[in-house]
């Protein structure tokens, strides 16, 4: 080889070897995924939801149902036998009036602390002492009817402790979904609960009303035989996983349950979604307590008219859950909430000028169906916007609004009998669309506000 070769190979020996060229895959095309708003900022897309059925296949879910049906059928069974041993003691109905007082502001009080226990104790633990709670007052009752010591203040004790136990039972129930479920169902399987709920609304009401009139004996019978399913529903609750606990914060249970205020405060769309539950459910709900007078009043119907026209809500409601607990976006369920708030509103109004008990049960199948599809569409976003530790404490608010609508039942009760039935009905469903308004014109305003 010649020098000059040599030169120029050495040459190209000393330069720098040059990079490999690297081969990139093509862009993908972005699929655009509707994230769903939550207060730490965007969560992962939603799994495919899961149909009916195969939610009641999940072992934990299945066992909360069954003991969810074991307690409501119990609870709504022994409201009556209660009503109607009240007014057998008493002969008043403002007797009735004061067992509803009782319960409604033991549960005002005793709700938020339940939602402090959801989030800082095993949830299975709080399941089981609620639902012992049940048991206790449902067998108290029963064993004094059968010895013949039964007093007024007795039912009135029973009604507290009744409170107690759902205040942890509601919370605890609720927030244990987001353990059993996986996110993307979570709708599907708050409306399976409601539904669970409004069907023994009309099954248990049914059984107390046959055996009290069929036995001397049925009042006992019932109450005993609720404290029995209560116990059944504590035994299912040990198949359940424990429940995972939160971490614990060092602070006393009024400091947690006072981060909990301050959490929802914080997060503008919880915020608002708690209020215009607590709003609705106070504004309207009442409604229920008002259906003896509206079967015998404004209808003429006895007893077997207001069973029908009780039983017909609860239809309304079953039909709603069962055909509208679809899987949805965020903002479908958004759209969900306000079209079944502002539907509730006017269907109670339109129950205010209903000229017959037909139509009567025509609007009482869209009250019970708008209501339950206002529920199932609230608790869903709940669940999905709060971030897991504080769920219990989220849905001890929440429930804040059952203890409200039983204090509410009473001023309403006497408005009704200042300016009569028909008006005080229709000022609660314009109630009802006045809330849900505001909370859909302040939603756009946060939007906007969002996206500056």
């Amino acid at each position: 080889m010649s020098g000059e070769a040599i030169r120029h190979v050495d040459a190209q020996r000393d330069e720098p070897a040059a990079a490999p060229a690297t081969i990139l895959p093509p862009p993908s095309p972005e699929v655009p995924v509707a994230a769903v708003p939550v207060p730490g900022g965007t969560v992962p897309p939603e799994p495919p939801a899961l149909g009916a059925m195969a939610i009641l296949r999940i072992g934990g879910f299945l066992v909360l149902y069954l003991n969810a049906a074991a307690v409501f059928i119990g609870v709504m069974a022994q409201a009556i036998a209660r009503g109607w041993l009240a007014l057998e003691l008493t002969g008043s109905n403002a007797a009735l009036g004061g067992i509803l007082l009782a319960f409604g502001v033991a549960l005002l009080l005793a709700t938020p602390w339940g939602g402090v226990a959801a989030d800082r104790l095993p949830k299975r633990l709080v399941l089981q002492l609620s639902v012992l709670l049940l048991a206790v007052s449902s067998a108290g009752i029963g064993l004094a009817v059968v010895f013949d010591v039964i007093a007024y203040w007795m039912l009135l004790v029973a009604s507290v402790l009744q409170a107690v136990g759902f205040a942890l039972f509601g919370p605890a129930r609720m927030a244990f979904l987001a353990e059993l479920v996986p996110r993307g169902s979570l709708p599907q399987a708050v409306s399976l609960l409601l539904v669970n709920a409004e069907v023994n609304r009309v099954v248990g009401p049914a059984l107390a009303g046959v055996v009290i009139g069929a036995v001397a004996w049925g009042i006992e019978a019932i109450f005993l035989f609720s404290a029995v399913l209560a116990l059944v529903g504590v035994l299912l609750t040990a198949a359940l996983p424990a429940g995972l606990p939160g971490e614990p914060s060092g602070r006393s249970p009024l400091g947690e349950l006072a981060d909990g205020v301050r959490y929802v405060r914080r997060h503008r769309e919880l915020n608002a979604l708690v209020w215009c539950g607590i709003g609705v459910t106070m504004m309207g709900m009442p409604y229920l307590a008002f259906m003896p007078t509206i079967a015998s009043d404004l209808f003429g119907l006895g007893s077997a008219g207001y069973g029908v026209l009780s039983a017909t809500s609860a239809v309304g409601g079953v039909a709603a859950g069962l055909f509208l607990g679809r899987r949805g976006s965020w903002v479908r369920r958004r759209r969900v909430f306000v079209a079944a708030g502002a539907a509730f509103g006017l269907a109670v109004c339109t129950l205010a000028i209903a000229p017959t008990a037909s139509v009567a049960v025509v609007v009482l199948l869209a009250v019970g169906a708008a209501m339950l599809a206002f529920q199932t569409s609230n608790q869903s976003q709940l669940l999905d916007l709060a971030d897991p530790e504080y769920h219990g404490r989220v849905q001890g608010l929440v429930m804040l609004s059952f203890g409200a609508f039983g204090i509410a039942a009473l001023p309403l009760g006497l408005l009704a009998d200042l300016i009569g039935l028909r008006w005080t009905l229709g000022g609660m469903g314009a109630g009802v669309i006045a809330v849900v308004a505001l909370y859909a014109v302040a939603g756009r305003r946060r939007s906007v506000m969002a996206h500056r």
